[in-house]
């Protein structure tokens, strides 16, 4: 089964960081650009970071500067860091490629409080 699991969401306060982590399964991996998306109370889900196979990052611009991902090809894996976290920055983070391969996942909450 192909599939996504992202963890490392939790509670911080205004400023503080977080590192999500996203394992994915299947072959395909390699080949797919990766990003972390994003949905807020009452928003549409949104893409905050991509990152190519070869390493290539987009990031939109509320996160600039703040949020750094990566990808480990070999163990399937893709890292969101999270820094100066902001209470905008609060909502439901999911992994999945830019082309949304995968089925999403349950996600991972990230709760940032003033």
């Amino acid at each position: 089964q192909v599939q996504v699991v992202e963890s490392g969401g939790g509670l911080v306060q205004a400023g503080g960081s977080l590192s999500l982590t996203c394992a994915a399964s299947g072959s395909i991996f390699r080949s797919k650009t990766m990003g972390w998306y994003r949905q807020a109370p009452g928003k549409q889900r949104e893409l905050v970071a991509s990152i190519s196979y070869g390493g290539r990052t987009t990031y939109a611009d509320s996160v600039k500067g703040r949020f750094t991902i990566s990808r480990d090809n070999g163990k399937k894996t893709v890292h969101l860091q999270m820094n100066s976290l902001k209470p905008e920055d609060t909502g439901v983070y999911y992994c999945n490629t830019d082309d949304l391969y995968y089925s999403w996942g349950q996600g991972t909450q990230v709760t940032v409080s003033s």
